[in-house]
């Protein structure tokens, strides 16, 4: 008997996919390419999972663990070899704590399904993206994912109070801890959020939840330095009383190719600037808040930090900024093939950062045109450049701009197959051998998404 007719006893026939519906699966991101899996599992219970691995373990199988599969450095890519285990059966929100803001949630959960449910109950699961549809729990925890709220709420790891993870010989660690306060020895969770499958696979999580803003106020705001940039962010995470839920920038290279160039957006303001900032202040009283805002942004016009602005006057105004902020297929669209950039330095090193990859691309990548935007709040900024022909040239001149600068070249999507040739440029020797012991301890046969973040 094979090891997949095996699996498939434990898991039952609608536990295992083959042949075309291996392959109608992508092998890359952005949807690309066809899984190359010889199967894809798909556990219905912890305890399913468990005995896989179990056996996987002992016929040295090696697995890859996917989420919804929106990642973007081909973490979760499969060879020929490998089985595919994905948590799409493990769907539910097992508990809804109203009183405490506490969910207990299967690891196969999107985003925005613990969204809607947590708001149904006034309360916010705070991480957001453009994925919200399809991006899991377990791939969020997985990544540490950033998103939209980070400059307020934190990234993932801020908003995982517990953990379930099956380990590569079938082991269950089970931690669903419930309590904000836990010092009782070493918080093991933390070894598996933002390990990307490389030392366990999550399938359950306790989420800790906040209190749901019942008056969101939203701005898209032109500046003119990017000194306004930084002095913009400080006076508004300073006046607005720590409300500050998003700020997020769009060079001008990247505004206007999304409402000039595409014509897919509306365009609310002059092209003109060179930035672009969309912000969001995040509270209860809706008098209240409204008026700050104003207020805040009436004095900061005055003071020429920015120079022109439009205020959302409805939900549906906000939406329409949002998505234009968003709108990543656009940016596949018009760069394809594409290459994605995940940067995080010092708010101090930005510019200079910008205008090093901007010359590099210039004098070693002719032809490839670039856009940056990002949260900027969290220090995070995103670069889509193509069409990348010579991928390895474009990645060149990104990665080889930030290490003078003390930057990370992954600050939210990981590490995957494609940035571990960079990994040194942000983890230096001391670290990466720190990571290959932890590595070893835990899956000592290298069965769990190999050949990802590194050898």
């Amino acid at each position: 008997m094979s090891i997949v007719e095996s699996i498939s006893d434990i898991v039952g026939a609608k536990g295992v996919l083959l042949g075309d519906d291996v392959k109608s699966r992508p092998a890359y991101s952005y949807g690309q390419g066809e899984c190359a899996a010889k199967a894809i599992v798909r556990p219905a219970s912890t305890e399913e999972l468990s005995r896989v691995m179990k056996l996987c373990y002992e016929h040295e199988q090696t697995v890859v663990p996917w989420g919804g599969l929106t990642g973007l450095v081909n973490g979760t890519t499969c060879g020929t070899d490998d089985i595919a285990i994905s948590m799409e059966r493990m769907t539910k929100i097992e508990t809804l704590d109203a009183d405490a803001g506490v969910a207990t949630v299967q690891a196969g959960v999107a985003l925005q399904t613990l969204q809607e449910q947590a708001a149904e109950q006034q309360w916010l699961f705070a991480l957001d993206l453009g994925a919200r549809g399809s991006a899991t729990i377990g791939g969020a925890i997985a990544t540490n994912a950033g998103g939209n709220g980070v400059v307020r709420y934190g990234m993932m790891r801020e908003q995982v109070l517990g953990l379930e993870v099956v380990l590569a010989d079938g082991t269950v660690m089970s931690s669903m801890n419930e309590m904000l306060k836990n010092n009782a020895g070493y918080d093991l969770k933390q070894l598996f959020i933002g390990s990307e499958g490389t030392l366990g696979m999550v399938t359950r999580a306790v989420i800790r939840l906040r209190p749901l803003p019942t008056a969101v106020q939203t701005a898209f705001l032109a500046v003119d330095s990017f000194a306004n940039v930084v002095a913009l962010l400080k006076r508004l995470g300073m006046a607005l009383e720590g409300k500050l839920s998003a700020f997020e920038v769009m060079w001008q290279s990247h505004y206007k190719l999304l409402v000039e160039e595409l014509d897919k957006h509306p365009k609310v303001l002059p092209t003109d600037h060179p930035y672009y900032v969309l912000v969001e202040s995040s509270g209860a009283d809706a008098e209240r808040e409204e008026q700050l805002f104003t207020e805040v942004l009436a004095d900061l016009m005055e003071q020429e930090v920015v120079v022109d602005a439009v205020l959302a006057q409805s939900g549906q105004q906000a939406t329409q900024l949002w998505e234009m902020r968003d709108d990543i297929e656009a940016l596949v669209h018009t760069f394809f093939p594409p290459v994605a950039f995940d940067i995080s330095l010092p708010l101090r090193h930005m510019e200079a950062y910008v205008d090093a990859v901007n010359s590099n691309l210039a004098e070693s990548c002719p032809g490839v045109r670039s856009v940056v935007f990002g949260h900027l709040g969290d220090g995070n900024i995103h670069i889509a450049a193509g069409p990348a022909n010579d991928k390895q040239a474009v990645e060149k001149a990104v990665y080889e701009a930030l290490q003078p600068f003390g930057g990370s070249v992954s600050a939210e999507h990981g590490i995957g197959l494609d940035k571990k040739p960079y990994l040194s440029i942000s983890r230096d020797e001391t670290q990466l051998a720190l990571m290959r012991t932890v590595k070893s301890a835990l899956d000592p046969k290298n069965l769990l998404n190999p050949g990802k973040v590194f050898e």
